[in-house]
């Protein structure tokens, strides 16, 4: 019998056991990964989110308000890491962790490789959506909305002011592809930082790297509660000819409107 399944017990409990220590291993492992168990307090309902809590009746400046709040959360490494699903013509769905790298009226931005599954997605699928999860806050944000590349002078710019080793690492791959190794992708590196020691010397950006812009048509506003009756408000632009009960729909600024969302 392996010992190494029983790494992290003492020798006294598995003494104890030993006349049947993988039921004893079995129970201890079911005890740990009880799943369905796990629950975590989120906010009171004294600390709610309702619609007068915006900060504005339209969904970029609330988007940059808990933006903002959630840079200052010291527990919070990386506020702008989004996961990202996009899906085939045929709705098919992916979704993967990227990071936000700019945003404004105009929508939000991230860099990534033109020959990467996502990007073959965005080519025959030009929409997605991004989730913000900022765990700390016990609040998230989804965004839905179209893509289209950005220019090649902005994604050369914003390449120009990353720094080398990340110029490098995008220079490197062919993200997405069938490796061999490890070792293949880091002799690559070690031999493209070979060619650019010379710090003077510009790394150029890859023909297949560069931005997309999101342009946003609906914003969704979470806030976890403890009972799980959690806030839910919606921004979203009113389709064609759609009519709205203004009981239920309140009218935004700039063409949107919003709404709360039973949990």
């Amino acid at each position: 019998m392996k010992l190494a399944l029983f790494r992290g017990i003492s020798p006294q409990i598995l003494l104890t056991h030993f006349t049947n220590p993988l039921i004893y291993l079995s129970r201890t492992m079911a005890e740990v990964g009880g799943v369905s168990d796990m629950r975590a307090p989120y906010r009171t309902h004294g600390d709610s989110f309702d619609v007068d809590d915006l900060v504005s009746r339209e969904p970029f400046l609330q988007f940059k308000n808990w933006f903002e709040e959630a840079k200052l959360e010291p527990n919070i490494e990386e506020a702008n890491a989004m996961a990202l699903a996009t899906a085939t013509k045929n709705g098919s769905p992916s979704v993967r962790m990227v990071l936000m790298k700019g945003f404004d009226k105009n929508g939000i931005v991230f860099y990534t490789n033109y020959n990467s599954r996502k990007a073959a997605e965005l080519e025959e699928n030009p929409r997605c959506s991004c989730m913000f999860y900022w765990e700390q806050l016990k609040r998230s944000i989804r965004v839905e909305g179209s893509v289209s590349r950005l220019s090649k002078e902005k994604s050369e710019e914003y390449f120009n002011s990353r720094p080398r080793p990340s110029q490098l690492g995008a220079l490197s791959s062919n993200q997405g592809s069938i490796v061999d190794s490890r070792k293949t992708i880091s002799d690559r590196f070690k031999s493209l930082s070979e060619t650019y020691k010379d710090e003077d010397k510009t790394i150029p950006k890859p023909d297949c790297w560069g931005g997309y812009l999101v342009t946003p048509d609906l914003f969704e506003f979470w806030q976890g509660q403890t009972t799980r009756l959690h806030d839910r408000i919606c921004f979203r632009r009113l389709a064609t000819g759609e009519k709205v009960d203004e009981k239920l729909t309140h009218i935004g600024e700039d063409g949107w409107v919003f709404e709360r969302l039973e949990p």
